[in-house]
């Protein structure tokens, strides 16, 4: 949560991200199980989402720390949209495809009695807020500073624009319609 380096913050969310797979698997029932399974696609796509922005972030304005980005999601709001979109998948927010995975492990752990565990992915679900969270609000309610007022950023480029909307959009179709994941997947397992 303290680094100010955006691309940074996601590295480390990383490692939480992939915990949930393993969590869900080490749970040995079939609905953690499934939430690990189904978190590697919307991991996939969120992620990839986040860390598209921050390279059309960079190229657009030559920024890499949060602390930076203040009203840049008034100018990019595609990027930013986006972004905060993919964030909510990574929350574990509804409609985005982080809320399935979460559905299903928190299932997962009650079926396998694991209260414990209960409690370590509603802590963590706190934490992914607490971490992208400043993200999406510095960029949209931060106050832009005089010197960014002056160069009036845009959005990036469309090839980096385009990309990054349909990933973001693939999250949104991952948790809106999740049983064509669901049903792949247990063609693949039965």
């Amino acid at each position: 949560m303290s680094k100010d380096n955006l691309k940074a913050r996601l590295a480390y969310s990383t490692v939480s991200q992939l915990s949930y797979i393993i969590l869900g698997v080490a749970l040995l029932s079939e609905p953690g199980i499934k939430g690990g399974l189904v978190h590697l696609a919307n991991h996939a796509f969120s992620k990839i989402t986040l860390f598209f922005c921050a390279g059309a972030i960079y190229v657009a304005t030559r920024k890499n720390n949060i602390s930076e980005m203040s009203g840049l999601g008034r100018a990019m709001p595609w990027t930013f949209g986006a972004f905060a979109l993919a964030s909510l998948s990574m929350i574990g927010a509804p409609p985005a495809a982080g809320f399935v995975t979460k559905w299903y492990l928190l299932n997962g752990a009650w079926d396998a009695h694991a209260r414990g565990i209960l409690l370590v992915l509603l802590a963590s679900t706190l934490l992914n807020a607490a971490y992208f969270a400043p993200v999406v609000y510095q960029g949209f309610f931060g106050k832009a500073s005089a010197a960014d007022l002056k160069h009036q950023f845009t959005e990036a480029h469309p090839a980096l624009v385009v990309p990054l909307v349909l990933t973001a959009l693939i999250s949104l179709a991952l948790g809106l319609y999740p049983a064509f994941f669901m049903d792949l997947l247990q063609r693949l397992f039965s």
